[in-house]
């Protein structure tokens, strides 16, 4: 089950409004509501509200109570989840992949995360715990403040580039460690550890990577509430995604060429140990066949009554013993 993890019965995980250059100030679903209903609300500051899916009565409670667009419900139940900005009806949508707040490297960690923007009101909803928002919920708590709800969406978007950044660090330190274990010929991680690595890195890079077309539009056609300033930003965030996403490749590629190398190394051991297992097997071929021939229970051995007929079959099998390494080591070079 779940974790409500601090929401209400509405969902409702936390809600700020935000007037001017000041810090944030901590309103519930009501006080909310009578802001978005007042004269106030034309002039500046937005709130910024934020929802917990997994609660039952959430994604109603939006729906029935706030100027919310179609587009951002089809975006909770689309079947692609990659990363987009849209301008839908001069609201802003935006699907934002993240990872869960205790990430460790597992392909279902990978949430997504609905975001609302319009000129009054931004809304953001999740179903488990991600990193990026909560590190937004703190920075507003410790008193950071925003302009507009794009600022906020921007702040948003850095976070979540910075949050990734962490997560390629960290992952190449895994990939340092194990590529300095192979140089030193310690092969102590399997193949299968590199490929789920790799399997996350890959998903991260499909899911994370901004949608070129969406963005194009949106930078081209903005929402006229839009300012010039907010695109700026805007296209920073999805510049700084680019360079992240071109170190995710770089370190696909690297991790693949460390499971081609692994694989050639267990080749070789593998290698190695059959042909110690074929020179054992053809050493032992000739006293094998001599030891079964002189076994048979039937007349006529040869050598039988002769004094040194155990010598002279011990040289025959030392003779053909030594032809027969001779044989394979000459094959091996």
């Amino acid at each position: 089950m779940i974790a409500q993890y601090g929401s209400d019965k509405n969902g409702l995980i936390c809600g700020y409004l935000f007037k001017g250059s000041a810090a944030g100030v901590p309103v519930d679903l009501d006080a909310a509501l009578a802001w978005l209903r007042s004269d106030a609300a034309a002039g500046d500051g937005f709130v910024w509200l934020h929802f917990n899916l997994a609660t039952a009565a959430a994604e109603d409670w939006i729906k029935q109570n706030l100027p919310v667009v179609p587009e951002f419900f089809e975006a909770l139940h689309a079947g692609s989840r990659s990363t987009r900005i849209e301008d839908a009806n001069d609201t802003l949508v935006a699907v934002v992949n993240d990872v869960a707040f205790e990430f460790a490297f597992d392909p279902s960690e990978i949430e997504s995360l609905w975001v609302n923007v319009g000129p009054r009101m931004a809304i953001s909803a999740r179903i488990r715990p991600l990193r990026s928002i909560d590190r937004l919920r703190q920075a507003v708590k410790d008193g950071c403040c925003f302009n507009s709800s794009v600022e906020f969406l921007n702040h948003l978007l850095h976070d979540q580039g910075d949050v990734l950044v962490r997560i390629v660090r960290e992952a190449t330190l895994r990939v340092d460690a194990i590529e300095d274990g192979l140089l030193a010929g310690r092969i102590s991680h399997k193949r299968s550890d590199l490929g789920k690595l790799r399997r996350v890195l890959v998903r991260l890079q499909r899911l994370l990577a901004p949608e070129p077309g969406a963005l194009f539009r949106l930078l081209r056609l903005p929402p006229p509430w839009v300012q010039v300033s907010g695109l700026d930003d805007l296209r920073q965030a999805t510049e700084e995604f680019t360079l992240v996403i071109r170190d995710l490749s770089e370190l696909q590629e690297r991790i693949k060429l460390l499971q081609e190398e692994i694989a050639a190394q267990i080749g070789e051991q593998t290698n190695r140990s059959l042909f110690t297992l074929t020179i054992v097997t053809v050493l032992a071929l000739p006293i094998n066949i001599v030891a079964g021939l002189l076994g048979m229970n039937v007349g006529g051995i040869p050598l039988a009554d002769n004094p040194h007929g155990f010598y002279v079959i011990v040289a025959i099998i030392a003779t053909f013993t030594m032809l027969a390494g001779w044989l394979a080591f000459r094959k091996r070079d």
